[in-house]
């Protein structure tokens, strides 16, 4: 471009100064490193495919842990599952009612404690657990792909570490000041 005055002057850009440019990338890439941005960026990724891997079940992802909860032998009376699980306890006898109309589970009275149900589940249910278990397997392992096996044993092991502390920590706080365990 030429002046007036006959000069060649240069044009007026808007890219960014070299300084200026390295000083954001940084930012980005600090972004990225911070747990608060990847945790849930890499949790929407994993429930997306871990639900299109349990949609077709009754409940789907609430179904799913019941299934598998219930098949560890650990709590089996409504209430318990409800509690272990987060769900609403009404709301667990309407999931409950869909998982028994679909023949995954029954309900039997406690022998222990007659106004209480135990639930149990079925072979149809047993099978549609394993079934579904290996679509999740499928989804954690779109999850942990850019890890080695190593890597990804030991974030899993991490993982389950953290979670049990959560859970722990949580409990504690509901179960109030006056727990000694805590």
């Amino acid at each position: 471009m030429t002046s007036a005055a006959g000069r060649r002057t240069s044009r007026v850009t808007s890219a960014r100064p070299p300084a200026a440019k390295a000083q954001a990338e940084p930012a980005a890439c600090e972004a990225e490193a911070d747990l608060g941005w990847s945790l849930p960026i890499a949790t929407r990724a994993f429930v997306q495919w871990a639900h299109e891997a349990v949609a077709d079940l009754p409940g789907d992802r609430r179904g799913y842990l019941v299934l598998a909860t219930i098949s560890r032998d650990l709590p089996r009376s409504q209430l318990a599952l409800a509690h272990l699980l987060g769900v609403d306890k009404t709301a667990m006898t309407y999931l409950l009612d869909e998982l028994e109309a679909a023949g995954l589970v029954e309900r039997h009275p406690d022998p222990c404690d007659r106004r209480a149900r135990q639930v149990v589940i079925t072979r149809s249910g047993a099978a549609a657990l394993k079934d579904h278990s290996a679509r999740l397997a499928t989804a954690t392992g779109r999850l942990l792909a850019p890890l080695s096996e190593r890597e990804a044993a030991t974030f899993r092991d991490m993982l389950e570490r953290i979670a049990r502390a959560a859970r722990a920590s949580a409990d504690c706080q509901a179960a109030g000041p006056a727990d000694a365990d805590c």
